[in-house]
This record gives structure tokens, sequence and C-alpha cells, in this order.
């Protein structure tokens, strides 16, 4: 577990009101879409894939990193991961993982006293078809 200052990162995404319940449904097509229209402008170079949650609602942004700013193309928009002091680990294993990986920082932030003002996001790497073992950075702004 690292506590860091980041810089906000631009991203190309979608933005979206969802539920819980309904996201692990959403993120896919969203992001789909999202891949759909960036692979065809080589101006954007697309990197890895980003959820940002901005509340427990949630109100999600999908999408991937970009190398600048993006004008944006139908629902893509141009956006930004956010910058600030973050309490950041890395999972490397199954994305079964992602949730107790979350709990790890949210538990972290309560030992050291920070308080979770509520978005946080995660940087996919890039998908390896030959293990098991995939990595997710997962970044919580705190204060």
């Amino acid at each position: 577990m690292s506590e860091l200052v980041v810089a906000a990162r631009p991203t190309a995404v979608i933005s979206a009101t969802t539920t819980w319940e309904a996201y692990p449904r959403l993120w896919r097509e969203l992001l789909d879409e999202v891949w759909r229209t960036l692979r065809d402008d080589p101006l954007v170079r697309p990197g890895r894939n980003v959820m940002l949650y901005r509340d427990d609602v949630p109100n999600v942004e999908v999408g991937a990193e970009i190398a600048g700013p993006f004008s944006g193309a139908g629902r893509i928009v141009g956006s930004a991961l956010p910058a600030g002091r973050v309490l950041t680990t890395t999972l490397r294993g199954s994305y079964d993982e992602l949730a107790a990986a979350h709990r790890a920082v949210i538990d972290a932030a309560a030992e050291r006293g920070l308080e979770r003002p509520g978005p946080r996001w995660e940087i996919y790497g890039h998908w390896n078809e030959s293990s098991p073992e995939q990595e997710v950075e997962i970044y919580w702004l705190v204060r």
C-alpha cells in the first residue's frame, strides 16, 4: 500500500449513472464502444483501460488512458483521472480479487485516519492470455 500524490491523466470515456447490480453487465458495452472509436483515431493513442467511480451511486466513467486532450466523438468524451493525494495498491491476480484489494485500501485509510471523499479508480494492465494473473492498479483519493 502506497500513499502518493498523483497528477491528472487524460482519458477518453463514456460517463454513466448505473447501479452496482447493473454495472457488471454495463462496463463491457461501454468499454467496447470506446475502443471501437479510439482505434480509428491515430492521434489519440489509447493506452490501458480505466474505470473511474465518482461516488457510491455509482456515477462511473469507463474508457481508456489517452496521450492528450480528446475533443469527443458521440457519447465518448475527453476526461481525466483525478489529481491529488491517494492510497494505491496493485492487484496481481484474478479479477475476482478486486473487491478484496479495494477493501485493503479502505482499511489502510481507516488505520491512517484518512478520509475517502469518494472518487476511486482502476487502471487495468494489458490483458495477458497466457497468465491467470492480471494486473490492476487501484487508487482512492484521500485527505
